[in-house]
């Protein structure tokens, strides 16, 4: 599917990237707890994570989040929007986290363009991202991003 700023109203209420999926294990949730400093025991210490509720340590919330911004934009993520000068993340409307995301399993994004806008130099457009687990019926997460792409 090829992108531009001008047909991207005709692409509204479709399918426009369905990620690769990526792997989360420990290594990449111990690192998060670094960054944000959320140490929190069901994140980053598995074995008094293994008596608690999930059995396991699992990803926080917001590392499953921060994926829409990187990895899933670049594995197999939201196309390139051709003739557009640049694209930015311009924000969320509305994030919930649905299931837990156990240590080991897998994720991927699949986004639906919801909307798009006409703005001063730029069209703005609203995806409405579920990450779905790798053999669980409950996604991760769901999470309508807006992004700006200059033209």
């Amino acid at each position: 599917m090829t992108l531009t700023p001008q047909n991207l109203a005709q692409h509204a209420g479709q399918q426009i990237a369905l990620s690769d999926w990526i792997e989360i294990d420990q290594a990449r949730i111990d690192a998060f707890a670094a960054a944000t400093g959320d140490h929190q025991f069901i994140h980053v210490d598995p074995v008094r994570a293994a008596a608690g509720p999930f059995g396991a340590t699992i990803a926080h919330g917001f590392l499953t989040l921060s994926l829409l911004a990187g990895e899933f934009m670049t594995r197999g993520g939201m196309p390139e929007i051709q003739g557009g000068k640049l694209t930015v993340n311009y924000g969320l409307n509305k994030v919930r986290f649905i299931a837990p995301v156990r240590v080991g399993r897998r994720l991927r994004n699949r986004a639906v363009l919801q909307g798009v806008e006409q703005g001063a130099g730029f069209v703005q457009l609203t995806v409405q991202n579920t990450v779905e687990i790798d053999g669980e019926d409950k996604p991760a997460c769901i999470a309508e991003t807006v992004f700006r792409v200059y033209v």
